[in-house]
């Protein structure tokens, strides 16, 4: 059994993104797993500033500026201007990102399914409970 677990989890990590990516492809989903994300929270709450987004899922700012950038053109999520504060935007989702977002949600459900499939549910417990202490150990 290989238990070089920073390989592994590299190799499970690049596997799925590229499974959801082809998954989203033959679903006609447009978003990237990260744009996904983006999606999924300000679905959550609405109109939240780009570096809450970055923050909550760990992407750098010039990373989320991109995300942004490339789903504002795609007319998923607009800018607003935040009254508080004219040097920074809120981003929000429109109704065409929620259609979007919803087309996604299936996808990952399906996919959240088969990583758990030929699992017992103690196994998935512990699968679960090594995965967040990841966010503990490595804030």
């Amino acid at each position: 059994m290989d238990d070089r677990l920073l390989y592994l989890l590299s190799r499970a990590q690049h596997r799925l993104k590229n499974h959801l990516k082809r998954e989203f492809a033959t679903a006609g989903v447009r978003v990237s797993p990260a744009q996904m994300g983006i999606l999924f929270l300000l679905k959550q709450r609405d109109a939240r500033p780009m570096n809450e987004l970055g923050r909550m899922l760990d992407i750098d700012n010039s990373a989320i500026t991109g995300l942004v950038d490339r789903m504002e053109r795609q007319d998923f999520v607009r800018r607003m201007p935040r009254a508080d504060d004219r040097r920074q935007s809120l981003i929000a989702i429109t109704d065409k990102g929620i259609e979007e977002a919803a087309r996604a949600a299936r996808i990952a459900r399906k996919t959240n399914e088969a990583i758990k499939d030929g699992f017992a549910p103690e196994e998935i417990e512990i699968f679960t409970r090594i995965l967040s202490a990841f966010f503990e150990k490595f804030k």
